[in-house]
């Protein structure tokens, strides 16, 4: 198989990078690094059937000359950064809609019919069905990121209806791991390397959240793609339990040795659009025989040892 990865030097897509490579595929990494690092393609850049082209979602010519010849399509290139999508409306709607829908106008023009989206669980918004199932009704949006991703879903299922494709949409937690560079394990122990002795969170630290190891969720994506046989899949991937940021804290200090005093902001939610609760129910995924070999707290702990092995994303971008 050629696979084409939309933000492939990203966390979860040089991951996946790597996993299709070692089974012997083709596989070409797209991406604008932006925030995608050089050093985690290092493994796949001594692959001879690897290839890193360096470009941008929104740069539609570009695109579609890049994914011609391919089989299918991991569309992850996207902005991910939920907290900040008030002061920059436009953002998410350009890098997650729209470019959404420049891959699919791309794969159209040559005839590439495959692709898994990564969605996110944002887009339950704050349901009264916990653990939320896939087909939940769906609630009023709460975050300019989850009604990005939704629309992008829309447009998937369009294209699968009107032009034949077979879309896999996977609608995430929030995931943890080696190459993880942006979220609450990162920020936090960026700040304790700073300042050991005390901790400011956002929000009250009662927010309640699932989160799921990259290994434990490339798993999943492969066993979708290859065992469905539909027009269109919708999954959510999650582990079966959550936990309270505060308690996520508590594991990240007692891995670096420290004991800081805590600060909160205030109120149920870290930021708009945060949802005070995310739990998804994986019971479908779960049915295809996957299901998740590491805790949510062993993810954690996981990701603490990466970024202490790797402080240099703490100092450089690229």
């Amino acid at each position: 198989m050629r696979y084409f990865v939309t933000g492939g030097a990203g966390f979860i897509g040089s991951n996946l990078v790597d996993r299709l490579l070692a089974e012997g595929h083709a596989v070409t990494a797209y991406d604008n690094l932006s925030t995608g690092q050089h050093r985690f393609l290092d493994l796949a850049k001594k692959q001879p059937n690897f290839r890193l082209i360096e470009g941008d979602v929104l740069d539609e010519r570009k695109l579609a000359d890049s994914v011609k010849g391919h089989d299918f399509v991991f569309h992850f290139a996207a902005n991910a950064d939920v907290r900040f999508g008030t002061e920059h409306p436009r953002r998410d709607l350009e890098q997650n809609t729209i470019a959404t829908y420049n891959v699919l106008e791309a794969m159209r023009t040559h005839g590439v019919k495959s692709i898994a989206f990564s969605s996110t669980g944002s887009i339950y918004g704050e349901h009264d069905v916990i653990p939320t199932p896939e087909n939940a009704p769906f609630p009023i949006q709460t975050s300019l990121y989850g009604a990005s991703k939704l629309a992008g879903e829309g447009l998937i299922e369009a294209y699968c209806n009107g032009f034949g494709f077979r879309g896999f949409i996977f609608r995430f937690v929030s995931i943890l791991g080696e190459r993880y560079s942006h979220g609450h394990v990162f920020d936090f122990y960026r700040s304790l390397q700073k300042d050991p002795s005390t901790i400011r969170l956002l929000g009250n630290g009662k927010q309640r959240k699932s989160y799921l190891y990259v290994q434990d969720c490339i798993d999943a994506m492969l066993a979708v793609t290859r065992k469905s046989e539909v027009a269109v899949n919708v999954y959510n991937l999650g582990t079966d339990e959550y936990t309270q940021v505060n308690d996520s804290l508590s594991w990240i200090c007692e891995k670096m040795g420290v004991h800081p005093t805590r600060t909160y902001t205030g109120g149920e939610r870290g930021w708009i659009g945060d949802s005070p609760f995310i739990f998804l129910d994986t019971q479908k995924v779960r049915s295809l025989g996957w299901k998740p070999k590491l805790t949510i707290r062993q993810g954690i702990e996981k990701t603490v040892d990466y970024l202490r092995q790797n402080e240099w994303l703490f100092e450089e971008r690229h």
